[in-house]
């Protein structure tokens, strides 16, 4: 110790006082200010796992390791800070005393084998984290850089400081080695090279110490002097933000949004008092303070930026910036609340105020003035100009939660609720929101749905299936039995891609023999648009609904037992994070989940690789928000795909842009994001582009039509989910597929063509016998054993002994329809054979509203397999099964030119969905119902008052041997009394209309004769192989006889014009009793047994099948459709595109009745 080195030494210690003091202050103000935002007492306890975790992502450096160069980096500058701060501290004696070092262990081989490393850890990851921000700087191009936006010259300033603390540490270590000596090649094998190169000098080793010194203290006064810095305030910051993190366990701020808070509690939307409570955060001092700690915390690093797929595609939006632009405002008005300032809703001052509320302005006056301007500024709106907001409302209404922001930060800052907070505010207070959410706010109010349809629809899907799917409330009343409830979700039931899903997973459920049950129309939309928008009241109501109504479903279900399947996976995370906010807890699983473990225990067995090069999007709330991950991949490892990835997948997966509402919100700013996620899947060049989210699904589809229309690569990319890869590959090519949940009927799958079998005609006052089988020979009247079943095609379509929807389980010797019969529909009669005396028909009521034929069961119709009720209340006549293999999601199959007029009326055009083919129309009476004995309709009471005439038929049993030259052919007698145009629901046939009395009860009126044109002749199908075997048993189609006139057998009262859905013939409304059916008519034989030319090859879900000859009531509505001019459809939620009837067939409708070209949801 020399007068040299005392002098420095007081000088460093003297200077350290005056940097000390600063950086306290600094601490003290930031505190202060923290201490603004509101109460929140959720975040302290438990105690021992926050603690933990945080030492976690401190020592392991968790956060910062996804980038990994950065990671590593920073963790050695991290540790040279923390760990060299002793080193730092002991330069205080080394300004005095070159030779001073730690008493007890400063002298020790590991206390110099630390120094050497934090020494050269600290210079050589500085040096590359400078590096680094050079590389990225946002000179060239400002979009790509995560920097854009941060302050450059505090960086600096914390660069240049933590590089000479770094060297200090080195050369006051190499300068003693120069100076005293006692080098170990083991401690000091880098500083005694460097000592090597420097003179022996206690002064020198003493001005090395205070360079060391003086640069920390220089950084302290600085910093505290900035408390804005947060780039230099994190490292003291972010050990608080990351204990005090939203969830208990340690968490991310990922899947729940946070509940709406005031005052440390959460608000209910019923209790609540916006006079009173802060409706999310309106001002800056709504925040709480752990929402003040993040923005202080805020590195600048523009990790969260980088990820942003609104930034990345020039929408305002940065994170980042976002949380220094709050933080900022935040510091700049706390001298004003500090004092007590405090202003209303209307803005007026209320907290610098006497007792009679006059504004106290000397003390106003006292604040200065910057804060005074500061709180005059509105937290959103225009930000144009000095005085404008401090958010603009693009920025906040460019966000899609998708929450790769919250993923990626560094020090667990939570983007995504403060910008919920500020929606919230915008919506419930200021209702200052988007033009586009008032319709979704609108539609979920009244309709329970984003699209505004009617809740009857919901179980659309359910008629297109070749299963029957139990509802609750109108199949079972209880979950007993059951293990999973199959949440549909919206998009599920109404969107038709999302629908192809969700028959997906349905049948993959039933071939597995899981016992599912839907909700159908008790099914609400869980409220996730609605809460990411900021409508937290229209969230809670939705959720409240939702929960009543699921507890109805598990009240008898212990907790255990109350699982959920979704394949939405904004349903996923609402029904698995969210609702147990308000209440409502259950076992919730994606499908892709549920999938992968039926794979696993071999209950789902995939036979036949899909083998095609495949590229996988994350869905934002199945991947980032939950963590589900590997569950799809693994499901596209087991159908065969090859899996290509996109750069960006997994938890750096690019957001579709559907997320946060944005998928009713136009998008009119930038590139949009499903086209920049589309020309990532497409660098690729995959074939199918799969992924597990309804909404990612219809964003993808758009973007890959927009982005392929006239390429290459036109209608040559499919998007799917990735159950209908798993389908494939389990049903492709098997050999037989064993089905049978409880309630969902054994069937099997093969590949040969069904055996067709004749139609029985009803038995005279005894009980009908079973229907003899035809054989290869006319004259053959073996019974056909009961295990001869026919086989069903592949996809959905439905043929063979499969069970269809409406229909029962075919019987040993049951009568078999020809595949595209299917029940008669209401109004028309088969074409009769050669030697077949005619019959008489009613004139098909025009049918208003969904109009749903084909194979179709209405949702609430009766369940498969119920016998037609004998007069008298005989007993049920033998059923008979229709094999109908050409039923497909869009049930309709018209390409002949058969076409009959009506008696009185033409038939008006088919409105809807305009369902035909051979399909069972709702309200025939179901395959397998018997006939009336002849004569019965006298002896019996007409149909019911409400019903339409009785245009239906049914399929008969058949007693006598079928023969070539005389086929069974006694068409039905019928009324014949032209039909009255039905409006709304169009309930004809003996459907029961609301409050009308059951089938089977008296009628209240006679009913009249129909007297009918003679039909015209009906083209014969196409022969295939197992045609050509029965041809001899089958002879080809005649022109029909003109049909004579009944004598009347029991008059009624013409059917009411009602409104609605349209359901006619025989169809039970959905939640009515279920009743017997009655079959009023013998049906004519089928003009030729049409084999299943198709049952080897898996139809696609939605294409149209192979040509037949159409039902006539089709026929009627196809001619009508030319001359008569179309209504719309009045399903109560306005206009509704009619189908459009060709020469081949009835069109399908898309999406929502969207037409191509046109916008769907998320499109501009």
């Amino acid at each position: 110790m020399t007068t040299a080195t005392i002098t420095i030494g007081t000088i460093a210690a003297l200077a350290s006082l005056v940097c000390w003091a600063l950086f306290f202050g600094g601490v003290w103000r930031m505190i202060r200010t923290i201490a603004q935002g509101q109460k929140d007492t959720t975040r302290i306890f438990p105690i021992w796992p926050r603690f933990k975790q945080m030492m976690i992502e401190f020592i392991a450096h968790t956060r910062m390791a996804k980038f990994r160069t950065v990671g590593w980096a920073h963790w050695l500058v991290m540790v040279g800070f923390l760990l060299g701060a002793l080193l730092w501290f002991e330069a205080y004696g080394q300004v005095f005393d070159p030779e001073f070092h730690w008493p007890l262990f400063g002298d020790t081989f590991a206390w110099h084998l630390l120094d050497e490393i934090l020494g050269l850890g600290t210079v050589i990851g500085v040096l590359v984290l400078i590096v680094i921000r050079q590389l990225n700087h946002p000179r060239v191009p400002e979009r790509l850089s995560r920097f854009s936006g941060s302050n450059f010259g505090a960086a600096y300033f914390v660069e240049i400081v933590v590089l000479l603390e770094g060297l200090g540490m080195v050369f006051v270590k190499a300068g003693k080695i120069a100076t005293y000596g006692h080098a170990h090649a083991g401690s000091d094998f880098f500083t005694m090279q460097v000592a090597k190169l420097l003179p022996a000098s206690a002064i020198m080793v003493s001005i090395f110490a205070l360079i060391k010194l003086m640069s920390g203290m220089i950084w302290l006064a600085v910093v505290g002097r900035n408390i804005n810095w947060g780039v230099a305030w994190h490292r003291f910051s972010a050990f608080f933000n990351i204990y005090f993190k939203r969830e208990a366990d340690g968490g991310v701020a990922l899947g729940a949004a946070k509940p709406m808070m005031s005052a440390g509690k959460v608000l209910d939307m019923e209790s609540a008092d916006p006079d009173v409570d802060a409706f999310g955060a309106g001002k800056i001092e709504d925040f709480s303070w752990k929402g003040w700690l993040d923005f202080s915390t805020c590195t600048e690093c523009g990790r969260c930026q980088s990820q942003c797929p609104a930034w990345n595609t020039g929408k305002p939006l940065s994170p980042k910036l976002l949380i220094m632009s709050l933080r900022d405002h935040g510091q700049a008005k706390a001298p004003y609340l500090l004092a007590g300032g405090k202003k209303d809703l209307g803005g007026d001052e209320v907290g610098l105020v006497d007792a009679d509320g006059n504004v106290l302005q000397d003390k106003l006056d006292a604040i200065p003035e910057s804060a005074r301007l500061e709180a005059e500024r509105k937290l959103v709106g225009e930000s144009e100009g000095a005085t404008g907001a401090v958010i603009d409302t693009e920025t906040l209404w460019s966000c899609t939660s998708c929450g790769a922001c919250v993923e990626q930060c560094p020090v667990d800052i939570e983007h995504v609720d403060h910008i919920i907070d500020m929606r919230r505010y915008q919506v419930l207070i200021e209702s200052d929101f988007p033009s586009e959410l008032a319709g979704l706010f609108k539609n979920l109010e009244n309709k329970g749905n984003p699209w505004g349809q009617n809740s009857k629809d919901r179980t659309k899907w359910i008629d297109e299936m070749d299963i029957e799917i139990p509802v609750f409330g109108q199949d079972v009343e209880s979950f007993e039995g059951f293990e999973y409830l199959f949440w549909v979700g919206c998009a599920g039931a109404y969107e038709d891609r999302a629908k192809k899903t969700t028959k997906a997973v349905a049948e993959l459920l039933d071939i597995a023999a899981v016992d599912f049950l839907v909700l159908g129309e008790g099914e609400t939309c869980t409220g996730d648009s609605a809460r990411r928008a900021g409508n937290e009241f229209l969230f809670q109501m939705l959720a409240q609904q939702n929960i009543e109504m699921l507890g109805e479903v598990f009240a008898t279900a212990p907790q255990q037992k109350k699982k959920i399947v979704v394949t939405c996976a904004h349903c996923f995370n609402a029904l698995g994070n969210e609702y147990p906010q308000v209440g409502g807890k259950y076992e919730v699983v994606h499908h892709t989940q549920l999938l992968n473990r039926l794979i696993r225990d071999k209950r789902l067995i995939p036979v036949a690789e899909v083998n095609e090069d495949i590229t996988y999007h994350d869905p934002c709330f199945l991947g980032r928000h939950n963590k589900v991950y590997d569950a799809p991949r693994e499901l596209m490892a087991a159908s065969g795909a090859k899996l290509k990835e996109m750069p960006r997948h997994g938890e750096r997966s690019m957001c579709c842009g559907a997320g946060g509402a944005r998928m009713w919100m136009e998008e009119s700013i930038g590139k949009r994001i499903n086209i920049d996620r589309v020309d990532e899947a497409l660098s690729t060049n995959p074939k199918k582009v799969a992924t597990g989210c309804p909404f990612c699904k219809v964003m993808l589809s758009d973007g890959v039509t927009a982005q392929t229309s006239g390429t290459e690569q036109e209608g040559k990319v499919e998007v799917v989910d990735v159950s209908q890869l798993i389908l494939e590959a389990v049903k492709r090519g098997a050999p037989e597929i064993k089905r049978g949940g409880r309630f969902l009927g054994a069937a099997s799958l093969g590949l040969s063509a069904p055996t067709i079998e004749p139609e029985a005609k009803p038995a005279e006052k005894k009980e009908p016998e079973p229907a003899k089988a035809s054989a290869p020979a006319a004259t053959d009247t073996k019974e056909k054993p009961a295990a001869d079943k026919p086989k069903v095609g592949g996809g959905l379509g439905i043929g063979g002994g499969a069970k269809k929807p409406g229909g029962g389980a075919p019987k040993p010797g049951g009568a078999a329809k020809k595949p595209g019969g299917g029940a008669p529909r209401p109004g028309a009669a088969k074409a009769a054979e050669p030697e077949a005396p005619a019959a008489e028909e009613t004139a098909a009521a025009p049918a208003k509203g969904l109009s749903i034929g084909g194979g179709a069961k209405r949702p609430g119709a009766p369940k498969p397999g119920g016998a037609a009720k004998k007069p008298g209340g005989a007993k049920p006549a033998a059923e008979a099964t229709p094999a109908d293999t050409e039923t497909t999601e869009a049930t309709a199959t018209a390409s002949d030119t058969a076409t009959e007029e009506a008696a009185d009326k033409p038939a008006a055009p088919v409105k809807g969905l305009a369902i035909g083919g051979g399909a069972k129309r709702p309200g025939a009476p179901k395959p397998g119902g018997a006939a009336k004995k002849p004569g019965a309709a006298a002896k019996k009471a007409a149909p019911e008052a409400d019903s339409g005439p009785a245009t239906d038929e049914a399929p008969a049993t058949e007693e006598a041997t079928v023969t070539e030259e005389a086929p069974a052919t006694e068409e039905a007698q019928v009324d014949d009394k032209p039909a009255v145009p039905v409006k709304g629901l169009a309930i004809g046939g003996k459907a029961k209309r609301p409050g009308a009395p059951k089938p089977g009860a008296k009628a209240k009126a006679p009913a009249t004769e129909t007297k009918s044109e003679p039909e015209p002749e009906s083209e014969p199908e196409p022969e295939t192989e197992t045609e050509t075997e029965t041809a001899q048993a089958t002879p080809e189609p005649a022109e029909a006889a003109p049909e004579a006139t009944a004598e009347p057998e029991a008059p009624a009262e013409p059917a009411v014009p009602v409104k609605g859905l349209a359901m006619g013939g025989r169809a039970k409304r959905p939640g009515a009793p279920k009743a017997a059916v009655k079959a009023e008519s013998k049906p004519d034989p089928e003009p030729e047994a049409e084999a299943e030319a198709e049952a080897d090859a898996e139809p696609e879900p939605e294409a149209p099948a192979e040509p037949e000859a159409k039902p006539e009531a089709e026929a009627k509505a196809e001619v009508a459709s030319e001359s008569a001019p179309e209504e719309p459809a009045t399903n109560g939620s306005g206009p509704a595109d009619a189908a459009t009837l060709t020469e081949t067939g009835t069109s399908k409708a898309k999406g929502f009745g969207i037409a191509a070209g046109k916008k769907r949801p998320g499109n501009r």
